[in-house]
C-alpha cells in the first residue's frame, strides 16, 4: 500500500470515527421527555414548520419556554420546549399568536378553546407527597391551575383529583 493511499485510508477512519459517535448520541438523546408549547404541532410538522425564529419565548410573561441547544439531537436545536418543573406554562397563548409559521396554532385564550386544542401532558397527583393526603390541608395545585373544577377539582381535605380535561401545563 503507498503511503498516499494509507493516509487518505486513515484520515477517512478518523474522519467517520470523530463524526459518527456525536451523531448516534444525538439520534438516542431525541427520544428526550419534554412539552411542546401550547398549540404546537404534532412533533414531525413542528420541527418542519419551525424556523428557530425565538419569538414564541420572547413573548412568554412567564418565560417558561426554552431553546434545546444539542441535547436533543439536531432536528430540535433552537426549538421551544418547556420543563414544567422549572418553570410551568400559564397558558396565555401569547407563543401562538406570536409564531409567523403556525409550528404553534394560534388559539383563543378561553377555557372552551384551551381543552379543544391543547394537549401538553396530563399531570398526576403523587399521594406520597401531597400534603392534602397526609392529612394536611393544601390547595396550592388546586388555586394554580388555570382551569380549577375542569381539570383538578378538590374533595374532602382538599384532596386534589385531576381529570382528563386537564392539558398538562404544569401548574
Amino acid at each position: 500500500m503507498e503511503r498516499r493511499t494509507f493516509v487518505r485510508s486513515a484520515g477517512a477512519c478518523a474522519f467517520l470515527a470523530f463524526f459518527a459517535g456525536p451523531a448516534r448520541a444525538a439520534r438516542e438523546r431525541s427520544s428526550l421527555r419534554y412539552l411542546r408549547p401550547p398549540g404546537a404541532l404534532a412533533e414531525d410538522d413542528f420541527t418542519s414548520r419551525c424556523i428557530h425564529c425565538g419569538q414564541c419565548g420572547e413573548a412568554c410573561p412567564n418565560r417558561c419556554i426554552n431553546f434545546f441547544g444539542f441535547e436533543n439531537g439536531l432536528e430540535s436545536i433552537d426549538t421551544p420546549y418547556i420543563v414544567p418543573r422549572e418553570k410551568a406554562c400559564i397558558l396565555c397563548m401569547k407563543c401562538g399568536e406570536v409564531c409567523p409559521t403556525g409550528a404553534i396554532a394560534t388559539i383563543p385564550r378561553e377555557p372552551a378553546a384551551i381543552l379543544d386544542n391543547v394537549r401538553m401532558g396530563h399531570a398526576v397527583v403523587d399521594e406520597n407527597l401531597c400534603l392534602s393526603y397526609q392529612g394536611k390541608t393544601c390547595g396550592v395545585c388546586y388555586r394554580a391551575c388555570p382551569l380549577p373544577d375542569v381539570a383538578i377539582y378538590v374533595a374532602r381535605l382538599e384532596q386534589p383529583h385531576v381529570t382528563d380535561k386537564c392539558v398538562g401545563c404544569g401548574l
